[in-house]
């Protein structure tokens, strides 16, 4: 991993991702850039009553400056940070844009985001920002929640069907793996419809993790499963599971619409991280 990027608000929730970064990047040795998006410009409509003032958005980027100085030196100030290779940034524009345009520019490897989740009918007509950028991200993005507990790695639960498309999030569990050292709870979850032989769910999962390399992994097979989302949940919970990592297929549009994104509610529900793998 060589590169983090972050995006801030400078919301508490936001700084407890900074720290999540900060502890992958010792671990990694990757850069992290801290990233400031202005969104207002972009949901501003102009119009031919308003005078647009320069000198307002000169004066609000010198702010941000100043606030991005602040949270990068209390950030450094413990001693096993003092040493982070980081940068800031300020940008205008949509939040899941200026993300994924970043992102594919610098060659990102992972996002890290906090995010408080949307609920009731902000979920059902706008959703989330986080839901937003899981769908457009090029690279996987950790999702770190407004209740999640520190950054400490032993138990990561990864969600998977077990399908040849799910290779990349075994991939990326493995890679997380050799750095974090922890072990692995692969839960299946069987729909009605999808049920199968206990044989071929334990072939099938051997293979995904012989072609990773992932070592250390227990596999837990849930039968006649109704509310997906509920059981990975619950799952997690009650293994006190530190992370979950679940692939997703980014469906935008109609797509999107119909079959909606296990892992975008996952994550945008849970109070224990979320790494979403686009695949």
């Amino acid at each position: 991993m060589k590169k983090i990027l972050v995006p801030t608000d400078f919301s508490e929730n936001a700084k407890k991702a900074l720290q999540f970064a900060a502890e992958i990047s010792i671990k990694t040795g990757a850069a992290i850039e801290i990233l400031h998006v202005n969104t207002t410009a972009a949901y501003f409509t102009p119009s031919p009553d308003i005078v647009f003032d320069s000198t307002e958005l000169d004066s609000y980027a010198a702010a941000v400056a100043t606030d991005l100085r602040i949270l990068k030196r209390a950030l450094t100030i413990p001693e096993k940070f003092a040493h982070l290779d980081l940068e800031t940034r300020i940008e205008g524009g949509y939040l899941h844009e200026t993300l994924k345009r970043i992102a594919e520019e610098d060659e990102t490897d992972l996002i890290v985001m906090g995010t408080k989740g949307a609920t009731g009918a902000l979920e059902f007509f706008v959703g989330s920002n986080t839901e937003k950028v899981i769908r457009t991200a090029s690279c996987p993005v950790l999702v770190v929640p407004e209740k999640a507990n520190d950054f400490d790695l032993k138990t990561v639960v990864l969600a998977t069907t077990l399908l040849p498309d799910q290779q990349e999030a075994f991939n990326e569990v493995a890679r997380w793996q050799k750095e974090f050292h922890f072990g692995v709870k692969i839960l299946y979850i069987n729909t009605v419809g999808s049920y199968g032989a206990i044989d071929d769910i334990q072939s099938k999962a051997a293979e995904l993790c012989t072609k990773s390399g992932m070592v250390k992994m227990d596999l837990f097979p849930k039968n006649y499963v109704f509310n997906e989302e509920a059981a990975i949940l619950e799952f997690s919970q009650e293994n006190n599971a530190d992370l979950i990592v679940m692939a997703t297929h980014q469906r935008r549009g109609i797509s999107h619409l119909i079959f909606g994104s296990l892992t975008e509610d996952t994550a945008n529900h849970s109070d224990i991280p979320v790494l979403c793998v686009p695949i």
